[in-house]
């Protein structure tokens, strides 16, 4: 599987569903559907095309209220991210573009989870994290040994 990218140690996700057979428009209950991919409305909203477009809206406008609020939450206390994508699942129940997104996206969450367990990079986070601690320990040394046990600003008490 292609996945856009020239790294050897490439992974891919295998789709959701798998393929069984030739893939039919008419679809009994329990039949995998290939690709996993396309609507995931009951049958009886399918099979009536009005029916079908006002679910359509409906799950657009929730799914977008949904992202709506992630982004506001993204400045504000809450967990904005996580929202989001809830939103970009719920857009996933019935348009083919936001599964093709939330594909990408686990895709990338997965080979970023593996280049951080590679035990070269955990070697350079544990150093760069002790340098750092340690530049940090200093600091407070240099400011404790100079100002002593002072705070830098005054407090006027009464």
């Amino acid at each position: 599987m292609n996945t856009g990218s020239d790294e050897s140690a490439e992974t891919s996700v295998a789709p959701d569903e798998v393929r069984t057979g030739p893939r039919t428009t008419g679809r009994g209950a329990g039949e995998p559907v290939g690709d996993g991919l396309g609507s995931r409305a009951p049958e009886f909203v399918k099979a009536r095309p009005v029916l079908h477009v006002s679910w359509q809206v409906g799950v657009f406008v929730i799914g977008l209220a949904v992202v709506v609020a992630g982004v506001v939450m993204l400045p504000l206390p809450g967990p904005g991210w996580v929202v989001i994508f809830a939103g970009m699942a719920i857009w996933a129940t019935e348009f083919v573009w936001a599964q093709l997104v939330l594909r990408w996206t686990k895709r990338k969450v997965t080979e970023a989870a593996q280049r951080a367990l590679d035990p070269r990079v955990r070697r350079r986070n544990i150093t760069l994290t002790a340098v750092g601690l340690s530049i940090v320990v200093a600091l407070a040394g240099v400011y404790l040994g100079k100002c002593g046990l002072v705070v830098p600003w005054k407090i006027d008490q009464e």
